[in-house]
C-alpha cells in the first residue's frame, strides 16, 4: 500500500451554515455540517450563539428581563476563516449558507472570510431569509452533498428549496419591534390596546405583514390555514420564542399536513427573537416541487 493510498478520501462538497439557520444539533452532527456562530451581546457580555455558552432558554429568559435589547454580531474573522480551512481539509469544495444579507452583517463578514481563505473553493450563499427557512436550504444541500453531489448540483438544489420556502411568524406583542425601531411608539401602543397580533411573512430578503388578528388563538388558526393552503409540503418546522406549549398546539393541528414525527419544533434563533420577543410561534415550510 502506498503512502498516498492511506490518505482520507475527500468529499466533493462540505456544507457550513451560520447559527441563525436553526438546524437542530442532532441533524448537524448526522450530516457533518459545520456551524459559524453569530454572537449575542447583552451589555458588556458577549456569547457565541452555539446553544452552549447561551442556551436558547436562557437567552429568552434574559430577553424578557432586559431593559435594553441585546445585539447580535458577526464572529471574529479568524473564527470563520479557520472553520473554512478545516472544512477544506475534508472536501474539495465548501458551500456556506447565511442569513439574508439584508438582515445581518453575517453574510458580508463570511463572504470576506471566504475570499481570504480560497475564493475558488468556498462559495457563500445568501439564503434570502432566516431561521429554518434558511435551514431547509442547507439541509437539502447537505443531504445532496452526502450523496456525492457536486458544488453546482448542491447550489441548484438549495436554490430550488429557497424558491419554495416560506417563514411565517405570529407576533405576540409589538413591544420588541417598537424597541428595535421596527414600528413607531404610536402604532405599538395602538396595537397593544387593540390586542393586534400581526403575522409576518419572511422571504426574498423582505419582511411583510400578511395578516392582523386580535388573539394568539386566532393567529395560530391563521397559521394552520396558511399551511393547509400551501400543502402538499416537503418540509415543515414549527418555531417559537419561549412558547413551547403554543408550538405543540400548532403541531397537533398540522398532523394532517405531515406526520407529527416529521414536523420539527425548535426555539428560534436570537437573531430573530431579539426583534420579535418571547411568546411568538411560526412556521418554516417548503412546498413540494
Amino acid at each position: 500500500m502506498t503512502q498516498n493510498s492511506r490518505l482520507p478520501i475527500k468529499a466533493a462538497v462540505k456544507i457550513i451554515v451560520d447559527s441563525p439557520c436553526d438546524l437542530p444539533t442532532a441533524w448537524l452532527k448526522r450530516l457533518d455540517v459545520t456551524v459559524i456562530p453569530a454572537f449575542v451581546i447583552f451589555g458588556t457580555e458577549s456569547f457565541a450563539d452555539d446553544s452552549i455558552e447561551l442556551p436558547r432558554a436562557d437567552f429568552y429568559h434574559r430577553l424578557a428581563a432586559a431593559k435594553e435589547l441585546p445585539g447580535t454580531a458577526s464572529p471574529p474573522a479568524a473564527v470563520a476563516e479557520q472553520l473554512m480551512r478545516d472544512a477544506l481539509e475534508k472536501a474539495e469544495q465548501v458551500v456556506v449558507f447565511t442569513v439574508a444579507a439584508q438582515f445581518s452583517s453575517l453574510y458580508n463578514s463570511i463572504r470576506l472570510a471566504a475570499e481570504h481563505v480560497d475564493a475558488q473553493r468556498v462559495t457563500v450563499v445568501d439564503s434570502g431569509t432566516v431561521s429554518m427557512a434558511e435551514g431547509w436550504q442547507a439541509f437539502a444541500a447537505a443531504e445532496a452533498a452526502a450523496k456525492g453531489a457536486s458544488r453546482d448540483e448542491v447550489i441548484a438544489i438549495a436554490s430550488s428549496v429557497r424558491g419554495r420556502a416560506r417563514l411565517l411568524a405570529a407576533i405576540d406583542t409589538l413591544e420588541y419591534l417598537r424597541r428595535g425601531g421596527r414600528v413607531s411608539w404610536a402604532i405599538a401602543n395602538i396595537g397593544a390596546l387593540l390586542q393586534i397580533k400581526p403575522i409576518l411573512d419572511v422571504r426574498n430578503s423582505t419582511v411583510e405583514t400578511v395578516a392582523r388578528v386580535r388573539t394568539m388563538g386566532k393567529a395560530v388558526q391563521t397559521l394552520v390555514q396558511m399551511a393547509h393552503d400551501a400543502a402538499p409540503l416537503e418540509y415543515l418546522a414549527i418555531l417559537h420564542t419561549s412558547n413551547p406549549t403554543g408550538a405543540e398546539q400548532l403541531r397537533a393541528q398540522l398532523a394532517d399536513v405531515l406526520p407529527t414525527t416529521e414536523i420539527m419544533i425548535g426555539e428560534a434563533t436570537p437573531a430573530l427573537g431579539t426583534h420579535v420577543g418571547p411568546g411568538c410561534v411560526g412556521l418554516a415550510y417548503v412546498t413540494k416541487s
